[in-house]
C-alpha cells in the first residue's frame, strides 16, 4: 500500500514536480490513497532518483565518441528543451543531430547532480542550458534568485573546466504556472534574466535571449507560441530555432 511506502508529507513535498509534467491540466493535491497509479510510481521514482540519472544513462553508454571535425551540442535543460525532440534536429535543426538531455519538471538543482553524465562525458564542444522556470515555479521546493544563479554558475564552471563552451539561456517569458498559480513569475524571470546576462558578459559565455523576441506585454507567451503559457508550441520552437542556432555558432567560434 501507498501509506507504508510513500508517506503522505512527501506526496505533498514531490507533487509539484510530478505536476509540472501536466502542465495543461494541472492535478490537485489529494490524499495518497486516492492518487492513480501512474503519479504513485512516478512519486516513488522520484524518491529513488530525484536527479533522475537514469533517464539517459543507457543512450549515453551507447554513444560513440564525437566525430572529428563534426562538434558535438547538446540541448541540456526541462521540458522546454525536451520539446525540441529527442534528437533536437528532425524538425528544428535539420541534418545537426544535436543530443537532446531534457527532462521534463526539472530544476536547476536536480540538473546539477546529473550534469557531469549527461553532459561531460558526452565531450560536447557546446552545451546550450536552459533552466529556471521550474524553480521558479517552485516545482523541488522554494529557490531563491541566489539559488537558481548559483546552480546556473556551478554548471557554466563545469562545463569550462573540461573545454565546453556554454550557451546560457534566458529563462522564456511566463506570466503564470498552470500547475502553480499565484507566483507571479514575469518579473521574477526578468530580474533573473538579467543576472544571467551579466554573469555570461563576464565569464566569455555566450548569452542566448529567448526573452526579448517571444515575450508579450504581460510578460508572458501569446498563445500562438506557448498555448498552456509555458511550453512552446512549433511556432513558439520555430522563433527559437535560429536564435538558438546563431548562439551555438557564436560559441564554437570562441576560444575556449
Amino acid at each position: 500500500m501507498l501509506h507504508a511506502a510513500l508517506p503522505l508529507a512527501l506526496v505533498a513535498l514531490l507533487l509539484p514536480a510530478a505536476q509540472a509534467k501536466e502542465a495543461v491540466n494541472p492535478l490537485l493535491l489529494q490524499p495518497a490513497d486516492t492518487l492513480e497509479q501512474r503519479q504513485i510510481a512516478e512519486l516513488q521514482q522520484r524518491l529513488l532518483d530525484w536527479p533522475q540519472l537514469q533517464r539517459y544513462r543507457d543512450e549515453n553508454a551507447a554513444l560513440s565518441a564525437p566525430v572529428p571535425g563534426t562538434p558535438r551540442v547538446v540541448l541540456f535543460g526541462d521540458s522546454i528543451t525536451e520539446g525540441w525532440g529527442r534528437t533536437g534536429s528532425d524538425t528544428f535543426f535539420p541534418g545537426k543531430r544535436y543530443l537532446n538531455r531534457g527532462i521534463s519538471g526539472q530544476t536547476t538543482a536536480q540538473m546539477l547532480v546529473r550534469f557531469r553524465q549527461d553532459v561531460i562525458a558526452l565531450q560536447p564542444a557546446v552545451v546550450v542550458i536552459l533552466a529556471g522556470t521550474n524553480d521558479i515555479a517552485g516545482n523541488t521546493g522554494a529557490a531563491s534568485q541566489a539559488m537558481i544563479e548559483d546552480n546556473l554558475q556551478s554548471m557554466v564552471e563545469l562545463a569550462q573546466a573540461h573545454g565546453i563552451a556554454v550557451v546560457l539561456s534566458s529563462v522564456l517569458p511566463v506570466s503564470d504556472y498552470p500547475w502553480q498559480r499565484g507566483v507571479q513569475p514575469a518579473p521574477k524571470v526578468r530580474a533573473l534574466n538579467a543576472a544571467l546576462k551579466r554573469y555570461a558578459s563576464a565569464h566569455n559565455v555566450v548569452y542566448l535571449d529567448y526573452h526579448t523576441p517571444l515575450a508579450n506585454r504581460d510578460g508572458g507567451l501569446d498563445k500562438a507560441l506557448a498555448a498552456d503559457g509555458v511550453h512552446p508550441t512549433p511556432a513558439g520552437y520555430a522563433r527559437m530555432a535560429p536564435l538558438a542556432e546563431a548562439a551555438i555558432t557564436q560559441a564554437l567560434a570562441r576560444p575556449r
